[in-house]
């Protein structure tokens, strides 16, 4: 009975309480200042990176963001997203006329077949005529070649802030496009996420003004052929923003409010767990002062999101909360794997705001904040 006792004990002493986990260090680069909150970055490589700006700016790296140097400036256009398919060929995105004051460059995409050398403007874009354009995504479309399966990189591009709204996507590296349909419900386009050439995702608002606006997310299984709500927040003065799914089946989605009464302080996050059906919102914080814009997750559990007046961390799938110290108005989270090569793991983190930003997160290590 002794023995009996002293196991069922032992079978019921709850584990010790785990040291919570170290904060991941970020370090900030050293970039051109730039005032306000600056939209994209992307990296082909842990070392080879390009980001823009809203002054019509493009700056490259080739060593992991310990020097920059200047590839493209043109005055008027307001680069508000940029993507690369490889080391050679990118796309930028301009905001486009009509919102942003200064802005007058009417060519919504440029591309380089050059590392980023030179800038070609787009013309050819099917259907009605893009204004401009606020992000990016990469999805691999497959295709049968030579009696084998593989793969071609397709560019998607949404927009825009303030509307009219586009959906576009290239399968020639950016050279042409074609045009798909919005629902008239999506009056804005912030954010586009593809998890394979057929599933993919647009954070979007309902009315072009945001005082009229709820948050969006719509969501389609046949390659953009139509468009479905599966998200509507239920307060006036918000939008979604950025997207992130670091699985098949778990997702996040920025949610921002403008609205001007402080007692409006409630700030959520929209998650899902079964690959963008159905979305629920989870509490950020309660402080008005706080926007949110970019967000990144690692995996299902570990994420930032970037924010005014500074970010957040969880590790815990945003059950929790804590400050991350990567600068203000983040606006977009890249995450590049490691180089094997180089004896690393794990993934290594961007994050541009006003500020560009850098950590490593090793593989086995949890991302704290």
């Amino acid at each position: 009975m002794i023995a009996l006792a002293t196991a069922l004990a032992a079978a019921f002493t709850l584990a010790p309480t785990p040291p919570p986990a170290p904060a991941a260090v970020w370090t900030r680069l050293a970039t051109e200042p730039y005032q306000g909150k600056q939209d994209d970055i992307c990296f082909v490589t842990p070392e080879l990176g390009f980001y823009g700006n809203g002054a019509g700016r493009i700056f490259r790296t080739k060593d992991g963001g310990a020097t920059w140097e200047k590839i493209f400036e043109q005055k008027g256009t307001f680069v508000r997203c940029i993507a690369f398919t490889d080391e050679k060929h990118g796309v930028m995105g301009n905001i486009g006329p009509g919102y942003f004051p200064g802005v007058t460059d009417e060519v919504p995409v440029y591309r380089t077949e050059d590392g980023g050398t030179t800038w070609t403007p787009v013309r050819s874009i099917d259907g009605e005529s893009v204004i401009g354009l606020c992000a990016f995504d990469i999805v691999q479309v497959p295709f049968i070649s030579a009696g084998n399966l593989d793969h071609r990189p397709r560019i998607i591009g949404v927009g825009r802030v303030g509307g009219p709204t586009a959906y576009i996507w290239s399968d020639d590296l950016g050279k042409s496009w074609r045009q798909g349909k919005i629902p008239a419900i999506g009056a804005m386009a912030f954010d586009v996420k593809f998890l394979d050439d057929r599933r993919g995702f647009i954070a979007a608002a309902t009315h072009a003004d945001i005082s009229q606006a709820n948050a969006l997310i719509l969501a389609t299984e046949d390659g953009g052929a139509t468009w479905n709500e599966v998200y509507r927040s239920t307060r006036p003065f918000e939008a979604t923003w950025k997207l992130s799914f670091p699985t098949a089946e778990v997702g996040y989605c920025t949610v921002q409010s403008y609205d001007p009464d402080p007692a409006a302080s409630a700030r959520f996050v929209a998650k899902t767990t079964d690959g963008g059906k159905t979305w629920a919102e989870i509490p950020l914080v309660d402080d008005h002062k706080v926007r949110e814009f970019g967000i990144g997750f690692v995996d299902a559990e570990r994420g930032w999101i970037g924010a005014m007046p500074h970010g957040f961390a969880t590790v815990d799938g945003g059950k929790t909360w804590t400050k991350a110290d990567f600068g203000n108005a983040v606006n977009k989270i890249r995450l590049v794997p490691a180089d094997a090569a180089s004896g690393s793991n794990g993934v290594v983190a961007y994050a541009i705001g006003v500020e560009i930003h850098k950590t490593m997160v090793p593989s086995s290590a949890p991302a704290a904040p």
